[in-house]
């Protein structure tokens, strides 16, 4: 029948598409007035046609998981959460160790009853409590991630966790535990919180990996798989997003046939908070609803929401229990974990990923040519590229060619926060020595959110 259908109408050509598109601009440039350039680099047409297309292959992805982060502090009540929020919905816990603790494994003990997969992320690196963890999860019939990524806490803090010769032997000593399937992580989160556009976020993850795959090569070592935990946040520019994840699969699945190992790689995303606000906060709901579409519809396997008030409020139930709910409308109602690949033959989203794979590779290559990423840190050159980025998307907020509702467009002038502040929603600067300059977290928003507040207070 479809056959029949189609071979009613006449099949138009791309050429045929733009000589009407020229007719119609009246003598105004076709290019100057519907060719839109972004700061990757990628020149967006106002069409694509099957005639120009180029097909990519791109990496087949399975069902994600909802799922749920929870910083463990208060292990008794922790215990009660974690069973809660199974019980409503999570699938999957993403759990913050912030310091070595064995009651982590009767938590284990609970969660396994539940079938739950785990992700552990370790802001600490204990080697012995690690080869203990790893003796327990023989016992368990649940898959337990563990991420403890020295070189992400370098770029973050300025400082190696101990010093570069114990940060690089703790890692060989984190990727050879077998019970936990040679698991190595990239927490690439921070490049895109920081102001990186999506080439450098990429390039500059890919080189991240880059410098563990090399140092597992240069070891010899005879295992032949390891395992990738890559965790990214997901930006509101809704189509490139999607393309950013799938153009990271493309990418890393490249660089990895230059080496004599496999590497199975597991995306675990979340949205960003570079663009959430501090005033008209419900619109971060709106955000993180097309941010979490986009890590679904992308390919990311375990996908945790943001809370609307995270970033000036302390963890409490009501914004996580909303948080959890927008992932399981998605699934649930929206039915986003129905089709594998549901982007697969939109000619859009497969040029903007191929151009990512593309623009990203050549940055990669630069990066690499120059010593590569701890150099480049080392060197402040990462960090430059990151914050002028970062300053660019500032200025159009400012000039309104960025917007953001509630923030810079359509404001609420009788929104008030000054009593609502839990947690300090800005940039801490602390004084100490580092080894090099971090890359910092900033909110786009945050310059117009002090001035507010600056306002408020003088008002009292």
């Amino acid at each position: 029948m479809s056959e029949e259908l189609f071979n009613d109408f006449e099949q138009i050509s791309e050429k045929a598409w733009k000589q009407k598109i020229q007719v119609d601009l009246k003598g105004l440039d076709y290019n100057e007035t519907l060719v839109t350039s972004t700061a990757e680099g990628i020149d967006i047409k106002p069409f694509y046609h099957q005639d120009s297309h180029q097909s990519i292959s791109l990496p087949q992805t399975d069902n994600w998981l909802i799922t749920e982060k929870i910083y463990l502090e208060n292990y008794t009540s922790v215990k009660q959460i974690a069973t809660d929020v199974i019980d409503r919905g999570a699938e999957s816990l993403w759990l913050i160790l912030p310091e070595a603790n064995e009651e982590l494994f009767e938590l284990l003990d609970i969660i396994n009853a539940k079938k739950v997969p785990v992700f552990i992320e370790a802001l600490k690196f204990d080697r012995d409590f690690f080869e203990k963890l790893d003796q327990k999860i023989k016992a368990l019939d649940i898959d337990v991630k563990l991420c403890c990524d020295p070189l992400h806490h370098l770029a973050k803090t300025g400082n190696w966790m101990s010093n570069k010769e114990t940060d690089l032997n703790n890692f060989s000593q984190l990727i050879s535990l077998k019970n936990l399937n040679h698991q190595l992580s990239v927490d690439a989160r921070l490049y895109q919180n920081a102001g990186a556009n999506l080439t450098e976020e990429l390039a500059t993850a890919l080189s991240h990996l880059n410098e563990y795959l090399n140092m597992i090569e240069s070891s010899q070592t005879e295992i032949k798989k390891f395992h990738l935990n890559l965790i990214v946040s997901v930006g509101s520019n809704y189509f490139f997003e999607i393309s950013k994840i799938k153009a990271y699969r493309i990418l890393i699945e490249s660089l990895v046939e230059t080496y004599t190992f496999d590497l199975e790689i597991n995306i675990i995303a979340e949205p960003t908070k570079r663009n959430k606000s501090l005033y008209d906060y419900n619109v971060n709901m709106l955000r993180t609803t097309t941010e979490c579409m986009s890590a679904a519809l992308g390919g990311a396997d375990w996908i945790n929401n943001l809370a609307f008030d995270e970033i000036y409020h302390k963890t409490n139930e009501f914004g996580e229990r909303i948080s959890r709910n927008q992932l399981l409308i998605l699934k649930n109602e929206s039915y986003f974990d129905k089709v594998s690949n549901p982007t697969d033959g939109s000619y859009y989203i497969e040029n903007l990923t191929q151009q990512l794979s593309e623009n990203a590779l050549e940055l990669f290559k630069k990066i690499e040519k120059n010593e590569g990423f701890i150099d480049q840190l080392f060197k402040g050159q990462l960090q430059k590229m990151i914050k002028t980025s970062a300053e660019i998307e500032v200025s159009k907020l400012e000039n309104q060619d960025f917007v953001m509702v509630g923030t810079n467009k359509y404001e609420n002038k009788e929104d008030k926060m000054t009593h609502e502040l839990e947690l300090y929603p800005f940039l801490k600067k602390k004084s100490r020595k580092t080894l090099l300059e971090p890359i910092m977290e900033t909110r786009i928003a945050s310059k117009i959110e002090q001035e507010r507040l600056a306002q408020e207070k003088s008002n009292l």
